[in-house]
């Protein structure tokens, strides 16, 4: 299965998977407007490919589902709050 990998012009770190190249027509339009002009990354076949950031099988079940497969980063770590739980797990001890 071949896809088109797009990358978001508003947000950092989020990219968008479709069937075939400059065709956005089953994304929503809603996707589109927050997703921002889309630049293409690469065309790439996905049988027999390990991504890095998502399992393979979950973008192709959502290709052929959906019509596109969103990836968007993964969440911050909020620091101050793992600081705290830091000391909240010292002052237990």
């Amino acid at each position: 299965m071949l896809c088109s990998i797009y990358k978001s012009a508003k947000k950092q770190g989020a990219y968008l998977y479709i069937t075939k190249k400059d065709d956005f027509s089953q994304v929503p339009d809603a996707l589109l407007e927050m997703f921002g002009k889309p630049t293409l990354v690469m065309v790439v076949k996905l049988d027999g490919r390990t991504l890095a950031q998502v399992d393979v099988d979950i973008v192709k079940q959502s290709l052929q589902n959906e019509g596109f497969f969103l990836q968007l980063p993964p969440p911050q770590e909020n620091l101050l709050e793992t600081y705290k739980e830091q000391k909240k797990a010292q002052k237990k001890q």
